[in-house]
């Protein structure tokens, strides 16, 4: 079964002239053409936007489309990725979901226009000299079991690029045939993953689907619904797969204790009785800084997501900006709720983080 209702079909394909050098970078471009898409090859490898001066405008066509790039050698010096993985490991960047309060925003410079890389060959061969070099979940008491993690889904959504670039695909078939402690992480919105169930992934990577119950997963544009997510996880685990939920970002608006009760209930229900379950939840409230705050406006005025300052305080991170996270008291409530109700839902799941 494809999940084609919220399949992305960018308006056009912008292909650098250097990206053309790499079969998978053609390869791109002949699932692009096979889809009716635009094809956009450009003289050099400077990506000619020509976005109208209109900003709802220029977001507009930002967000339809996809370029195809060389990841240069600074891209493929992979970064830690705490609390997730050992490192980071970017197939692409940019995502064609319509979240108001989407994480990239104020992280990526620009306009969001999606940009997959074509060297993926040289990303993935990349990887070997990272192994058993991890702080993050290498040296974790809980976590050192999973080897040498690596997360594919820092600045994008794989999977819902997949119909078009293949790539996740060719990462998981990577790691199945890599001996020796790693895993391939990456967390996704969408639900078509008819692409993966056949990979031989030795379960060497863990997909998580990312839910929010109905209540607010209405701030979650051109995504797959919840409920199709969780079955493609269901399906996921199914295969063999290592699964988890990545619940994010939690939001204490009215009403939430509800919502995501049914969210849990709906998560058990969905994976009962799967033989040999591997599950994880990953817990991420909301939080968001002023720049983030100031584009998200510009890109959905008049959404109804809170991103005042009520139940908050200011949180200076590691890199000395600063963030609005829910204050000591609605942190509490909510960690308490999850931690209870994923044992009652959930009893076999392990939380590997709370933030």
């Amino acid at each position: 079964m494809n999940d084609d209702r919220a399949a992305w079909r960018p308006r056009r394909l912008l292909v650098t002239r250097s990206a053309m050098a790499f079969a998978h970078g053609r390869g791109i471009v002949d699932r692009a053409e096979a889809r009716g898409v635009e094809i956009v090859l450009l003289p050099g490898d400077r990506l000619a936007l020509d976005l109208p001066e209109d900003p709802r405008r220029a977001y507009a066509a930002a967000k339809s489309t996809l370029a195809v790039v060389v990841a240069p050698p600074s891209k493929r010096r992979l970064q830690p990725i705490a609390p997730s993985a050992d490192w980071r490991v970017d197939l692409a960047e940019g995502c064609p979901a319509h979240c108001s309060y989407c994480y990239l925003a104020g992280s990526l410079k620009g306009p969001p226009i999606t940009r997959a890389y074509a060297n993926l060959d040289e990303i993935l061969d990349g990887l070997p000299d990272y192994l058993g070099r991890g702080t993050i979940t290498s040296r974790s008491r809980d976590r050192a079991q999973e080897g040498t993690t690596f997360e594919a889904s820092c600045y994008t959504d794989p999977l819902a690029l997949e119909p078009l670039t293949g790539s996740l695909s060719a990462a998981i078939a990577r790691f199945g045939t890599w001996e020796a402690p790693v895993q391939l992480r990456f967390t996704t919105k969408f639900a078509d993953v008819a692409p993966l169930i056949g990979i031989d992934h030795q379960r060497r990577t863990r997909m998580r689907a990312s839910i929010n119950p109905r209540l607010f997963a209405r701030f979650e544009g051109g995504t797959s619904p919840v409920a199709d997510r969780l079955s493609a996880l269901g399906r996921m685990a199914e295969a063999g797969y290592p699964i988890g939920l990545t619940i994010a970002p939690i939001i204490a608006a009215e009403g939430w204790r509800q919502a995501y009760g049914e969210l849990l209930a709906d998560a058990g229900a969905v994976l009962e009785g799967v033989p040999g379950l591997d599950l994880t939840v990953e817990l991420i409230t909301h939080r968001f800084t002023a720049g983030s705050r100031a584009v998200l406006d510009s890109w959905y005025p008049g959404s109804s997501l809170d991103m005042s300052g009520t139940h908050r305080v200011t949180k200076r991170t590691k890199f000395g900006t600063e963030k609005q996270v829910y204050d000591a008291a609605t942190m509490r409530d909510l960690r308490d709720f999850f931690e209870a109700g994923i044992a009652t839902a959930l009893p076999s799941a392990r939380i590997l983080y709370w933030t």
